[in-house]
């Protein structure tokens, strides 16, 4: 029986097909020669990234698979690579819980010395066994240059890089987050390939035409709080190397909402004038802005300031002088509006009068002046 690493070196060498077949014989089942009764599991066939390397050796290729269990209360998902000189990974098992069909992405990366053509695969064995399709990659090394005498034939190319941003704040959720661009430039036209480099490793590479200048870019979704660098690499026709690109990342959850409220006591004077006060509750941090109302009519404004755990703050209150069909009652209103929700409180006063006469006064009748007789004339 040949060995584990001799049967690597047979696919690394581009063995032939019916060599590797019999190799690979028995060790990978189809989807269909895998099915067997039970709940439906369905796993996507490994996606290599890159797919088809070019380049200085040694080159990491990664590769990524997802998986949709359906779930009810616990299920155990487990599951194993398969590679192409024949040889399986450990097995690994992930616990699920909830109800519906879940979807699991599994990953991988393989760093690779010499040339090769290969495929990777997803073997779950439980809840049910199944296996995915193969996903094909290769690897081609490229050797060193020998000869580092330049003439005017030669096409100069040179490379160029920045992130954009160049620095992140807020919540590490999947999408691009850093986004590098860069720029070739050639003093003739020319097909240029080229690879990016991120903090040491290869993550993408390509072939372009260039007229002059052209803008090649990738970009990158951290899921935690990391700086670092990123270089675009000419590698011909002219081996040229960008500056590197400086990035930095920080990882902040995002703040649950912050959710107000209010509320407010209405009294009347007897000498007509309505009085309000009242206060806000806030669940987190934020500026609140509220207003007093008489009737409809804005009365008084202001802000408010909450610190990180919220709390309650008193508002100014009002005192407000009644006339006309405001005497006969109404509605004062504290309108309040936070960074995430805004609410209103309403409070209905009553008709307001005159003074009523103290008990047992009585009211003097009016003055009158006596008469005087007209005097006679002399």
């Amino acid at each position: 029986m040949m060995s584990v690493g001799l049967v690597r070196k047979v696919c690394a060498f581009g063995a032939s097909a019916a060599v590797l077949s019999a190799l690979a014989a028995g060790l990978v089942a189809s989807p269909a020669q895998a099915a067997t009764a039970g709940p439906k599991v369905a796993v996507s066939a490994p996606k290599a990234s890159p797919g088809d390397f070019e380049g200085s050796c040694p080159a990491k290729v990664n590769f990524a698979s997802t998986i949709k269990v359906p779930v009810k209360g616990k299920t155990e998902l487990a599951y194993r690579w398969l590679h192409g000189d024949g040889s399986k990974s450990k097995v690994k098992v992930i616990k699920l819980t909830g109800k519906g069909t879940k979807s699991v992405t599994v990953r991988q990366s393989i760093t690779f010395k010499e040339d090769v053509k290969g495929w990777e695969a997803i073997q779950v064995l439980g809840p049910k066994k199944v296996t995915s399709k193969k996903g094909y990659f290769s690897v081609s090394c490229e050797k060193p240059r020998q000869d580092n005498v330049r003439t005017h034939l030669d096409v100069s190319v040179s490379a160029s890089a920045w992130a954009s941003p160049s620095r992140y704040v807020g919540p590490c959720t999947p999408g691009d987050k850093i986004d590098f661009v860069g720029l070739i430039k050639a003093d003739r036209p020319t097909s240029v390939r080229y690879r990016w480099v991120l903090n040491g490793e290869v993550v993408d590479y390509g072939r372009v035409r260039v007229h002059e200048a052209r803008k090649v870019g990738f970009g990158i979704s951290p899921r935690h709080s990391q700086r670092g660098w990123a270089q675009l690499q000419v590698l011909s026709p002219d081996g040229a190397y960008s500056n590197r690109a400086y990035y930095k990342v920080s990882c902040r959850d995002e703040a649950p909402d912050t959710r107000v409220s209010a509320s407010a006591s209405v009294s009347t004077t007897s000498d007509c004038k309505v009085n309000a006060s009242g206060s806000i509750d806030s669940t987190g941090p934020g500026r609140v802005r509220w207003t007093w109302l008489v009737n409809g009519k804005p009365v008084s404004s202001g802000d408010t300031y909450f610190g990180h755990h919220g709390g309650s703050k008193s508002v100014d209150s009002i005192s407000s002088a009644l006339t006309g069909d405001a005497t006969k009652g109404g509605t004062v209103t504290l309108s309040v509006s936070g960074p995430d929700n805004s609410v209103s409180v309403s409070k209905v006063y009553s008709a307001c009068s005159a003074p009523a006469p103290a008990p047992g006064a009585t009211t003097a009748p009016p003055t009158t002046q006596p008469s005087v007789p007209a005097r006679p004339n002399a």
